[in-house]
C-alpha cells in the first residue's frame, strides 16, 4: 500500500522518535561552542513539532468552543486580534526563547564548565515542558470556561 494512504503509521513512527530519551541527553560531553549550538539546533525541529502540536490542539479547542457558543448562545467569540497573527507571534517568541537556551548554555559553559552539559539537558527538558504547558493553557482555560457556561445555561 502506498505511504500516503497510511499516514497514521508514519506519524506514529515520527512521534515515537520524539519520545526517545536521546532527545534530552548528551552521550558525549560537548567541548566547543559550535558543538553546543549544534546540539540545540538539532532539537529545534522536534521542539517546534511538539509545541506546534500542542498549539494545534489549543486552536481546535478554542474553535470548538467558539462554534458552540455561536450555535448554542448566538454569541460571536472571534478573537479581536486575528488568531493567525497571535499564533505567528507566539511561534516567533517561542523560537527566540529556544535560542536563549543555547546562549545561556554558552554563558554557563564559561562560568561553570563542568556543569554545562547537565544544565543544557535540564534546561531543554524543562523549557520544552514549560512551552507545552504554556501553549495548552489558553485551550484549557477557554475549554473550561465553555463547559462552565454550558452548565450554567442547563
Amino acid at each position: 500500500m502506498r505511504r500516503w494512504l497510511q499516514p497514521r503509521r508514519y506519524l506514529h513512527a515520527a512521534f515515537g522518535q520524539l519520545r526517545t530519551p536521546g532527545l534530552y541527553r548528551r552521550d558525549v560531553p560537548i567541548t566547543t561552542a559550535r558543538d553546543a549550538i549544534s546540539w540545540w539546533e538539532a532539537r529545534r525541529v522536534p521542539f517546534n513539532l511538539i509545541v506546534g502540536s500542542a498549539g494545534i490542539f489549543t486552536c481546535v479547542v478554542i474553535g470548538v468552543v467558539a462554534a458552540a457558543s455561536w450555535a448554542l448562545f448566538n454569541r460571536d467569540l472571534r478573537p479581536d486580534p486575528p488568531l493567525f497573527a497571535v499564533v505567528l507571534l507566539y511561534g516567533l517568541f517561542a523560537n527566540i526563547c529556544f535560542t536563549g537556551g543555547w546562549i545561556t548554555e554558552l554563558f554557563v559553559r564559561r562560568v561553570w564548565p563542568r556543569k554545562a552539559d547537565r544544565f543544557a539537558t535540564s534546561s531543554f527538558s524543562l523549557g520544552l515542558l514549560f512551552s507545552v504547558l504554556l501553549t495548552l493553557s489558553p485551550g484549557i482555560v477557554v475549554g473550561a470556561a465553555g463547559i462552565f457556561r454550558l452548565l450554567r445555561h442547563l
